[in-house]
């Protein structure tokens, strides 16, 4: 692999959260990160199909994923993670939500682990900390760490923009430095989230569900800037490219390396 990619999801995250967390880590990351507070995720704004669009570069209409349940595609299109495998490179995921295990084809990943956060309250601090001691030990040349408690045990349990929301957001952002603060110096590391929300719910094709902040940290981008136009498609075209990785001719997105 031509680099190493630590990817963030924290699902749920509208960017006014982001902003309104009161976390001195928000502040951090936009003078450190090429970054967009209005970028787009995919119609419909539902957890599962904006993973399925992050990683396979397509949207819903052509993945055929348009709830929270998996249905096999039609017509496959390799995803990232399939890409990073077929190029001899070793994946690693972390995740609070059972279904994410469709976003990739279990042969393709070397190092994964879930935790119900249904069961564990606080269950991305652990997975933050389980994904950095796998750093630690292997140094995987790609790493997914997925933090649900926004959306559930926040957005869903007590409303968008509620203070119990915010608080989820500020916990995520705090495992976020930590991973920041360890890692940074030997991977590009990709923050972002998979849609917004109203009230209790998301799913709408309105700006609170379907806009969605997104940092990139890395030597390839420039510190401060904010950029304009972009997509949750244009995530895996833009590791691809950081890795060393081909992108398969079905993928829509684009590299944001410039």
């Amino acid at each position: 692999m031509k680099k190493k990619v630590i990817l963030i999801s924290i699902d749920g995250m509208r960017p006014d959260g982001f902003l309104a967390s009161g976390n001195p880590f928000a502040e951090t990351l936009l003078k450190i990160s090429s970054h967009s507070l209005k970028a787009n995720t995919v119609i419909p704004p539902v957890t599962l199909p904006c993973h399925m669009s992050l990683f396979h570069s397509i949207p819903p209409s052509l993945h055929g994923i348009l709830t929270n349940t998996y249905v096999p595609p039609s017509r496959p299109v390799n995803g990232l993670f399939e890409q990073i495998s077929a190029a001899g490179g070793i994946s690693a995921i972390f995740y609070g939500w059972e279904p994410m295990r469709d976003v990739y084809r279990p042969i393709s990943v070397r190092y994964s682990e879930y935790v119900s956060a249904k069961t564990e309250d606080y269950v991305d601090a652990y997975l933050t900390s389980r994904a950095i001691e796998r750093i630690d030990k292997s140094k995987p040349d790609f790493v997914f760490l997925y933090m649900v408690d926004t959306d559930q045990m926040g957005g869903h349990k007590h409303g968008w923009m509620s203070p119990e929301y915010l608080d989820r957001i500020r916990r995520a952002l705090d495992n976020t430095k930590l991973v920041y603060e360890k890692f940074h110096k030997e991977y590009t590391i990709v923050i972002t989230a998979d849609h917004g929300g109203h009230d209790r719910t998301h799913g709408l094709d309105i700006p609170e569900d379907s806009t969605i902040p997104m940092f990139f940290i890395g030597e390839e981008f420039e510190s401060g800037k904010e950029l304009d136009g972009i997509t949750i498609m244009d995530i895996a075209p833009t590791i691809a490219d950081i890795m060393g990785v081909p992108c398969p001719d079905e993928w829509e997105g684009r590299s944001l390396i410039q």
